[in-house]
């Protein structure tokens, strides 16, 4: 094993994925509005284009995890991964049907997927175990800084170049984040794995990670995304060209809480912090419930979302190092994502589809449900693993 560069690699990472996400969430940010107003997309469509574009990019996680675990090295898949992503997104300037932007959004979560297990991987295991918690915060804080200037970016250049014309602006920013990636960050070698890959899939699944993933997925059943938030924002009245702003209002309080919750985390056990997560998932299904009316209810939708995810996100992450040994931190990552992803497609689509069909009300205590649901199944996983520890 090469010697660990610690905080060096987290750092860069953050800086990369901060300009790859101020270059996604410049299209993100007006994405959804472009695909149900200009490219005529339903709600239901919105999540299926959604589900179908994470469930790409899950699978592609598996995949690239386990071959990463395979030989031994993860820089290759993250370079590979991040290229492609920057490749694809600026297509959306050429989209004249919601299918051609499902396909563009597809390509581009490929990337996505070829090149996150690796890097979760990488930063597992450039620092200590102990400090898994506080390095998922820091690279989640990086990343969500650049989630913020992303919209802003947009909001700025909307009135001056359209939104096409944006679309195409956002590959500066993404050859930036290659930039860096090529020069600063430093490969962390590990022994290659012998055997095929069920093999290691296999090893991967054992009973403890099983009763984690049963958790996420039955949560990921009942989720959305920020498109379901941006597109309520704008029948709560605000302006098609302040979308991005919600939206950057949403990254601002993902990114205020990252480093706090990794170092909550690692204080008070990393199942903990991530059922509160779930918790702040289910105040956000009651609001969309109960509030109405107003553009300023949109705003309290959007941050108490934002940060929903900086806590989930950065939680979810940081708990896998605890199941798995080093070598299979790949495979690892890849089978909780392929996992979640699938998860999420039946999620997203079903409360599409019920908001679609029998209202807001339905689809809103349907995510409440599930999401108290699984919260309660974690707590019982945390429960047993933790007797099992003493």
């Amino acid at each position: 094993m090469e010697r660990k560069p610690g905080y060096r690699n987290v750092v860069a990472l953050g800086v990369v994925s901060f300009f790859t996400d101020m270059s996604t969430e410049m299209i993100l940010g007006v994405l959804p509005v472009f695909l149900v107003e200009e490219l005529r997309a339903t709600r239901a469509t919105l999540g299926l284009i959604e589900g179908l574009a994470e469930l790409s990019n899950y699978v592609f996680r598996l995949i690239s995890g386990a071959i990463s675990d395979k030989l031994g090295r993860r820089k290759p898949f993250v370079f590979l991964g991040y290229l492609f992503s920057s490749v694809a997104k600026p297509l959306f300037a050429f989209a004249t049907t919601w299918i051609d932007a499902l396909v563009v959004r597809v390509l581009d979560r490929v990337g996505k997927g070829v090149r996150t297990s690796p890097r979760d991987a990488l930063i597992s295991q450039s620092i200590r175990g102990e400090e898994a918690g506080r390095a998922f915060g820091i690279h989640r804080t990086l990343d969500q800084m650049g989630a913020i200037i992303g919209p802003l970016a947009a909001f700025t250049l909307i009135p001056i170049v359209g939104v096409r014309n944006v679309f195409i602006a956002s590959f500066l920013p993404a050859l930036a984040a290659l930039l860096v990636l090529s020069l600063a960050v430093v490969e962390v070698r590990v022994p290659r794995r012998e055997g095929g890959f069920m093999r290691g899939v296999r090893r991967v699944l054992r009973s403890r990670f099983i009763g984690l993933l049963l958790a996420l997925s039955l949560f990921n059943l009942g989720s959305y995304n920020f498109s379901f938030v941006l597109v309520r924002a704008g029948e709560m009245g605000v302006a098609a060209f302040a979308i991005p702003l919600i939206y950057m209002l949403m990254n601002v309080a993902h990114a205020a809480v990252g480093v706090p919750a990794g170092l909550l985390a690692d204080r008070i056990g990393r199942e903990k912090a991530l059922i509160l997560g779930m918790l702040m998932f289910t105040l956000s299904s009651l609001m969309f419930l109960i509030l109405s009316g107003s553009w300023v209810y949109s705003v309290l939708i959007a941050l108490i979302f934002g940060l929903f995810q900086g806590v989930y996100d950065t939680t979810s992450r940081a708990v896998i190092p605890q199941y798995v040994s080093e070598e299979l931190r790949g495979t690892a990552y890849g089978v909780y994502y392929l996992v979640v992803g699938l998860s999420f497609l039946l999620g997203i689509s079903t409360v599409g589809y019920l908001w679609d069909t029998y209202g807001r009300s339905v689809a809103f205590t349907y995510t409440t449900l599930m999401s108290v649901v699984s919260a309660a199944l974690l707590y019982a996983v945390q429960a047993s693993v933790y007797k099992s520890r003493q």
